[in-house]
């Protein structure tokens, strides 16, 4: 389907921009007043605070080599000008002290289409929770 691999360019683009360190890029595919569940606190992010580019940068720059982050084999859910798109991500980098990441996660992106261009209202990313009583992420669970 169009739709389909029109919502599926902008998340590539998305990551690709991340592969490449540009986070002006990244925030280019959100609106303005976007809201993202990120993985690292606070629990949520909105507007210019999830498209606060020093801060994106200043994460860009903990890792050697850059970082990739990849949303594999999404699975869409099209109506009208609303878009989801759901799936495992693999985040991969090595971390400037040296320390390997290698981590699946859940993913989750709501686009939506103005003036014809897809562009994202609300990202949602989560590791699975330790049921323990620890509180601890679960980072190293593989698909």
């Amino acid at each position: 389907m169009m739709s389909e691999q029109e919502v599926l360019s902008v998340i590539r683009a998305q990551e690709l921009a991340t592969a490449k360190g540009d986070a002006g890029a990244a925030v280019d595919a959100m609106v303005a007043d976007v809201v993202v569940f990120d993985l690292a606190p606070p629990l949520a992010y909105r507007g210019e605070q999830a498209r606060d580019i020093e801060g994106i940068n200043a994460w860009l720059e903990t890792w050697r080599n850059g970082v990739t982050v990849h949303m594999a084999d999404p699975q869409f859910i099209i109506n009208g000008d609303l878009a989801v798109a759901f799936g495992l991500s693999r985040m991969t980098g090595v971390k400037i002290d040296g320390t390997k990441v290698d981590s699946w996660s859940r993913r989750t992106i709501v686009l939506r289409r103005i003036a014809g261009s897809w562009k994202i209202v609300h990202e949602h990313a989560s590791f699975p929770m330790a049921m323990d009583g620890s509180g601890r992420a679960v980072t190293d669970l593989l698909p």
